[in-house]
């Protein structure tokens, strides 16, 4: 939690240079059984809500909290989010307070709400997310050290092994196209779930269709893939065989 909100308040030109904040976190993950709480002692006292950590416009704070949710919600661990943080209530909470429900008037508030609905849709279809969150068979890194595009990529597979989703994250606002990363197994993908979605509040860059994984050596395996990652984004990517729910 410290790590990823400090990491998530940089200026994205400055990312770079702090990598290790989003990837310390699985030298230690397996240690214990956690819990990922983003609660109200993040939201209060001076500290700013969740969606006003974030740095840049008003575009970019949105697109900055979505990409954060969809990689704390694809990290081991359970989670706990605290009320207020599912519209992106701009202001910190107040005890002798409603919360500012109002705001879901708003098309941006209201496409964060829906964003964390099929997020936690999603979690909960997907066995992969939370079966194995206490061991490493259910985690594996494919790319943790790409520090100067700030990409991280991974993939998540539960009990049986047609659950797995591979998660790719951009922490820039800048598109990155033919991005390559590799792939745990051959056969054709589909992105399934993207943060950067029209329906969500993003700019749409979006992978459509089908993408085969070519036999192109990437991050220590034998396939790998070429997409475009959307900016400040998190995408899921699951073989087509095992695709459940389309997001």
């Amino acid at each position: 939690m410290n790590d990823m909100l400090r990491y998530m308040s940089l200026d994205p030109l400055f990312r770079k240079d702090n990598h290790n904040l989003i990837t310390f976190s699985l030298c230690y993950a397996f240690s214990e059984n956690f819990i990922l709480p983003l609660s109200h002692d993040e939201v209060v006292h001076g500290k700013h809500s969740l969606l006003d950590k974030m740095p840049g416009d008003y575009w970019q704070k949105f697109a900055g909290l979505r990409a954060f949710y969809g990689y704390w919600m694809s990290h081991p661990g359970k989670k706990l989010l605290f009320m207020g943080s599912e519209f992106g209530q701009f202001i910190e909470w107040k005890y002798d307070d409603s919360l500012d429900w109002h705001l879901l008037k708003y098309p941006m508030h209201k496409a964060m709400h829906d964003y964390v609905r099929s997020l936690n849709t999603y979690y909960v279809d997907h066995p992969e997310f939370w079966e194995e969150d206490c061991d490493w068979s259910g985690f594996s890194w494919i790319s943790c050290d790409d520090c100067d595009n700030s990409v991280i990529a991974f993939y998540r597979t539960g009990k049986d092994e047609t659950d797995m989703t591979v998660v790719v994250c951009n922490f820039t606002p800048v598109v990155r196209h033919s991005y390559r990363f590799g792939v745990p197994r051959k056969g054709t993908y589909v992105e399934v779930f993207n943060s950067d979605a029209t329906a969500f509040g993003g700019s749409n860059v979006l992978n459509e269709g089908e993408f085969e994984a070519q036999d192109v050596p990437m991050h220590g395996m034998d396939q790998s893939l070429e997409l475009t990652l959307p900016p400040l984004a998190t995408i899921y990517l699951q073989l087509r065989g095992s695709v459940k729910k389309k997001q």
